[in-house]
C-alpha cells in the first residue's frame, strides 16, 4: 500500500506547481457496536434490516418495499 501523503512538484516553462496531498481523519464506523453493512446485493427498493445469523445489517432483494406490502410478514 502506498503512503496516503505525497508531495508533487512539476515545472512547465517558468511556472512551478507544488501539490501536497494528505489523508484526513476517518469518519466514525457504521455502527457504534462495530456491526457492518452488507449492501452488495442491493436492488431498487431494498429495505435495510439486521441479520442475526451473520451479525450484519443487510440490504438485498429478499426484503424490499414490494415484499413488505404484498404479503409481507409483519
Amino acid at each position: 500500500m502506498s503512503s496516503p501523503n505525497s508531495v508533487t512538484v512539476s515545472q512547465v516553462s517558468d511556472v512551478t506547481t507544488v501539490e501536497i496531498t494528505t489523508q484526513g481523519p476517518q469518519g466514525p464506523s457504521f455502527a457504534s457496536s462495530g456491526t457492518t453493512l452488507n449492501d452488495s446485493s442491493k436492488v431498487d427498493g431494498s429495505v435495510l434490516y439486521y441479520d442475526d445469523s451473520s451479525g450484519t445489517f443487510k440490504a438485498d432483494s429478499t426484503t424490499t418495499k414490494l415484499t413488505l406490502v404484498n404479503g409481507g410478514n409483519f
